[in-house]
């Protein structure tokens, strides 16, 4: 049984879009104390610092790797960010939804296929290997899934922890 490829890219665009709206609720209602805590964990990451980095990652891949436009990325920056609060971060990530739907939905016919080869600093870390658009997809959903439980946990330690 095949899917028509315009209804496979709608199921992409709606997950991206549910795993940008996953990274606001995380982060929605907290003051900068709260989003800028840092668990007393080796290598513990802030609120701030991991939804910026899944921002980061997000549009790298979506927009420059898988669509061929011009963006940057500081990977390293991504873990050192901080902030006052959370609206200029929320306010990104809903631009965002918007901006991948409508260009993932620009992409030609068939593109789900076609390969790509990501490339530094769109990367991150490490070398690229060739994958299909589809995979491509696929990897920036896990990723930011991933991190979405990151926050979980960074979030309730920093409840707890009563900062704000």
């Amino acid at each position: 049984m095949s899917v028509d490829a315009s209804v496979e890219m709608e199921l992409y665009v709606r997950e991206l879009q549910q795993l940008l709206g996953a990274v606001c609720r995380r982060i929605e209602g907290l003051d900068a104390a709260q989003m800028n805590y840092r668990p007393q964990l080796p290598e513990s990451n802030s609120l701030y610092a991991i939804a910026t980095h899944v921002l980061g990652n997000s549009e790298a891949w979506v927009l420059g790797i898988i669509c061929g436009q011009a963006v940057g990325r500081d990977r390293a920056a991504e873990f050192e960010a901080s902030g006052d609060e959370g609206r200029a971060l929320i306010a990104r990530a809903q631009s965002m939804a918007e901006t991948f739907g409508a260009a993932l939905r620009a992409l030609p016919p068939g593109a789900l296929d076609e390969k790509r080869t990501p490339r530094p600093p769109l990367l991150g870390i490490g070398p690229g290997e060739e994958l299909t658009v589809r995979e491509g997809l696929m990897r920036v959903l896990l990723h930011g899934r991933l991190h979405i439980g990151h926050m979980e946990l960074t979030r309730d330690m920093a409840l707890n922890a009563k900062v704000g």
